[in-house]
Parts: structure tokens; sequence; C-alpha cells
């Protein structure tokens, strides 16, 4: 389910470079990222990549006492706090998640465990703004923007 499909040349964890937090480490404090993040050891902290391509996998073993900002992000493991994956979010069946999922697109094995809340978030939109006319009128932006709406 989470490995790499017959045909499928895009593995999100082959693309960019990897940092691994291996078993037995134990990271403290917040942790700023690009590219990809796999968990086999602790972090205490917030984990946070502005990366749109950024993927955090917290392996079978490993855990994160903290809130997760990434992407995407796959978890085997156990986390400690919230969860605001702007893509997907994947649960594997060992997941264990003691806080809120905030996700665009959603994936759970059975078995996954999770204390908390699911919160369906739309992708960001890019919104029309009506600009106000040079002369600084507000009464002419009201009309454009009444004939926007129209």
């Amino acid at each position: 389910m989470f490995g790499i499909k017959n045909g499928d040349n895009q593995s999100p964890f082959s693309q960019a470079a990897t940092t691994l937090i291996a078993p037995g480490t134990e990271v403290e404090g917040d942790l700023n990222f690009k590219g990809n993040l796999e968990i086999e050891g602790t972090i205490k902290g917030n984990i946070l990549s502005e990366d749109e391509n950024s993927h955090v996998r917290v392996l079978n073993g490993g855990s994160v006492q903290g809130e997760i900002w990434v992407a995407t992000v796959v978890v085997n493991g156990h986390v400690d706090g919230d969860i605001y994956a702007s893509k997907q979010a994947k649960l594997a069946s060992k997941a264990v998640v003691e806080g809120n999922i905030h996700y665009n697109l959603i994936e759970i094995e059975k078995g996954a465990h999770v204390v908390g809340s699911f919160v369906h978030e739309q992708p960001q939109q890019q919104t029309n703004v009506t600009a106000f006319p040079a002369d600084g009128r507000i009464d002419k932006a009201d009309d454009l923007a009444k004939k926007a709406e129209k």
C-alpha cells in the first residue's frame, strides 16, 4: 500500500535528499528540513518543512513528540501531537497518533490508532482581490465588487 506500485516511477522518497533519524537517536528541539525525513528514533519537538514536496515517514519504532507540518506524512510509529499534512496523510497498520490530523487526502490501514480528530482541509485556492480605483473612491470599488459577484 505504501511502497512503489508497478509502473509508479514517482516514488516521493527517491527524488530528494533524505535525512534519517536512526534507531536509538534522540533529537530535542524543532526540526526544519527540505526533502525527505525518515524517523526511526525519537524527535522531541516540532517538525516543519515549507517545501511543498516534503515527506516525513515515522517508521515502526520511531516517535515524534510535537507537531508535524509537512506536505506528506506517513506514520507507522508513534506521534504525540497534531499533524498538518497539506497534501496527504497515510496511517499504516502500526500507527498511533495522539492528536488531531489535518489533511487534504488521507489513507488509513486497518490497525491504525488515532486519539484525536480528523480535520479535512481544502487546498488553498487563489482568491480574487478587487482593487480600489485610482481616485480612491470607495463607492466605485463597491460597484466593481457587486459586478464581480454577478
